[in-house]
């Protein structure tokens, strides 16, 4: 009963996630609470027992250390911290590795507003529609500053770099629609910065992926239609996926004159069955083939050489969009 008075005024545990910080950020409010009073009573039991007007001036006490008992508290304390941060660290890990089967969604972080990018071509602005009871993967970058990308009913929160990927993942567990802010100051319009997340059923999230319209009771009920105050900012008619997209960008920029995707051996390495393994570089190293090493292999081709090959790469740095990077990243994937 005390804990639901106390607690009462919680955010809803609307992800997997938001019960496992709620059980942490708990064991820390309570320990801090009982240590609070512990020292207070201390203190006003002392303030008495050691009140100056009480003891002649001539016979003041003389206190000295209990070594013992010190170490003893020191080596609680020192426990205590330590089971937080394993703790802490055990959470964190699982909340950096999403399933193998989760759903991904591109987001983009631009002054002053957020885009998400879904395999199937739709892009939605400040806007993110997920299936409820689906892992659910967001693979992040800024178009220009530092952002953070937070959702506070789902208890996670992530920086969004610029030239870079970061990835955030969740279960969202319950449906409706929950609120998204930016949690790094990103100038003048950071606190307009808002977006929304809205979590549909399994079958609704299926029919709003064909037909692009939500549920009746929903907001927003048709994407295309509607008045803007209804409606988030989305890609309308756009059919090709994000892999197709990939695809032609792969053919236009000439990748295709020296990465071959069937496996047969070229000027570059193959792409093909290649994201997700290590490859062995020039220096002697080995690197996971992921969302940034291929980013920093279109940008900067000379950083990171694949061991056999000549650092003859163009770079394509300020040729891209964010988008088409994403697409051509997601075309890699889909060779697979």
């Amino acid at each position: 009963m005390l804990s639901l008075l106390l607690f009462q005024w919680r955010l809803e545990q609307a992800s997997n996630f938001a019960p496992v910080v709620d059980r942490l950020f708990d064991f820390i409010l309570w320990f801090s609470i009982i240590s609070f009073l512990i020292i207070v009573f201390g203190m006003v039991l002392f303030t008495f027992k050691y009140w100056r007007k009480k003891i002649p001036e001539n016979r003041t006490a003389y206190i000295t250390g209990h070594t013992k008992l010190e170490l003893g508290v020191a080596f609680f304390l020192l426990v205590v911290v330590m089971v937080i941060f394993y703790w802490g660290w055990v959470d964190y890990k699982a909340m950096k590795n999403p399933p193998h089967d989760a759903f991904e969604v591109n987001v983009i972080g631009r002054q002053w507003l957020w885009q998400f990018q879904y395999a199937d071509g739709k892009m939605l602005t400040n806007e993110l529609i997920v299936p409820k009871d689906k892992a659910v993967s967001l693979i992040m970058t800024s178009e220009d500053v530092l952002h953070s990308l937070y959702i506070p009913d789902f208890r996670i929160k992530q920086d969004v770099l610029p030239k870079s990927y970061t990835n955030l993942w969740f279960v969202a567990n319950r449906a409706g629609e929950f609120p998204i802010f930016c949690a790094e100051y990103c100038g003048t319009a950071h606190s307009a910065m808002l977006g929304k997340v809205k979590v549909l059923e399994q079958d609704d999230f299926e029919r709003w992926q064909m037909t692009g319209k939500l549920p009746v009771g929903k907001r927003t009920m048709d994407h295309g239609q509607g008045t803007m105050d209804q409606q988030p900012d989305v890609t309308v008619g756009e059919k090709i996926s994000l892999a197709d997209k990939g695809r032609g960008l792969f053919a236009s920029k000439g990748c295709t004159a020296c990465h071959s995707v069937t496996g047969a051996a070229g000027v570059g390495p193959a792409v093909n069955k290649i994201f997700g393994k290590e490859v062995e570089l020039t220096d002697g190293k080995k690197t996971k083939v992921d969302e940034n090493y291929i980013r920093q292999s279109v940008n900067e081709p000379q950083a990171r050489i694949v061991k056999g090959y000549q650092p003859i790469m163009p770079t394509f740095k300020g040729q891209i969009s964010e988008e088409e990077m994403n697409a051509l990243i997601a075309y890699i994937k889909s060779l697979k």
